[in-house]
C-alpha cells in the first residue's frame, strides 16, 4: 500500500481546489451578466477556461489520481465544465438577446439540449484522443457572436443551429492538452488563441482588426486540423 507524504496530499488537494476554482469564476460570469457586464462575464469565462486546460498538467505533475484515489477529479472537471461551457454562456446568450426575442428562448434552449445530449455519449473522446463532434465549446461560440463578428438575428440563429448539428457530426476536433500530433504546434495555437481572446475583451468596446484576425486565423487552425485529422491522417 503506498503511502504519501502530507505535502503530497496538500498538493494533490491543491490541485482539486484549483479546478474547482472554475466553478467560482463561472459564478462570477453569471454575477457580471447580471450587471449586463458583458466584458467582464466573458472575462470570467476565459478565465475558466485556462484552469480547465491547464489542471490537467498539476494533476499529472502532482500524481493526483494516485495520492488522492478515493476522489474522482474527472467528475469534477465534467460538473463544472457543464456549468462553464454550456449552462453560463447560454445564459449570456440569452441575456445579450443575440437574436430575437420570439427565437431566444428556442437558441438558448438548442444549446442546452445539445450540450447535455453531448455529454451523454460514450464516444465523445475518441481513443486517439480527439473530440469526436465539436466540442461543448458555446463560451467560445458566444464570444465570437458578440465580441468578434455582427451578425443579423438570423445568421445568429443559423451559426447556433450549426454548431449544435456538429456535436454529432463524425469530425474529429482536436483536443488541445491530449494532443499527440503536431502537439507544439496546437499548444502554440492556443496560446495565441486564448490570448488574442483577452486582447479584444481588454480593448472592448473598441475593435482592433490585429486581434481580430488573430484570433480568426487561430480558429482556422482548428478547423484545418478538424480536416487533417478526420479525412486526411491516416
Amino acid at each position: 500500500m503506498n503511502t504519501f507524504s502530507p505535502l503530497e496530499k496538500t498538493l494533490a488537494w491543491s490541485v482539486h481546489l484549483f479546478t474547482a476554482s472554475g466553478l467560482v469564476a463561472g459564478f462570477m460570469a453569471i454575477l457580471a451578466i447580471n450587471e449586463q457586464e458583458w466584458r467582464v462575464a466573458m472575462l470570467w469565462l476565459v478565465a475558466c477556461l485556462i484552469i480547465d486546460g491547464v489542471d490537467g498538467t498539476f494533476a499529472r505533475l502532482f500524481n493526483v489520481k494516485e495520492v488522492l484515489p478515493e476522489i474522482d477529479g474527472k467528475t469534477i472537471d465534467y460538473v463544472i465544465d457543464f456549468a462553464t461551457y454550456a449552462i453560463i454562456p447560454a445564459y449570456f446568450f440569452h441575456e445579450a438577446h443575440l437574436v430575437n426575442d420570439e427565437w431566444n428562448l428556442f437558441c438558448t434552449s438548442v444549446i442546452l439540449l445539445v450540450s447535455a445530449v453531448y455529454y451523454g455519449k460514450t464516444g465523445m473522446v475518441t481513443d486517439d484522443m480527439y473530440f469526436l463532434g465539436f466540442p461543448v465549446l458555446w463560451n467560445m461560440v458566444v464570444f465570437f457572436l458578440f465580441f468578434v463578428f455582427d451578425f443579423s438575428s438570423t445568421w445568429n440563429i443559423v451559426f447556433i443551429l450549426i454548431f449544435a448539428a456538429l456535436h454529432f457530426a463524425p469530425i474529429k476536433f482536436v483536443y488541445p492538452s491530449q494532443a499527440s500530433r503536431f502537439k507544439k504546434l496546437t499548444l502554440f495555437n492556443t496560446v495565441v488563441f486564448i490570448g488574442s481572446c483577452i486582447a479584444i475583451l481588454w480593448l472592448y468596446p473598441e475593435r482592433n482588426n490585429w486581434w481580430i484576425g488573430s484570433i480568426i486565423i487561430s480558429t482556422g487552425y482548428y478547423a484545418m486540423m478538424a480536416i487533417y485529422n478526420t479525412w486526411i491522417e491516416e
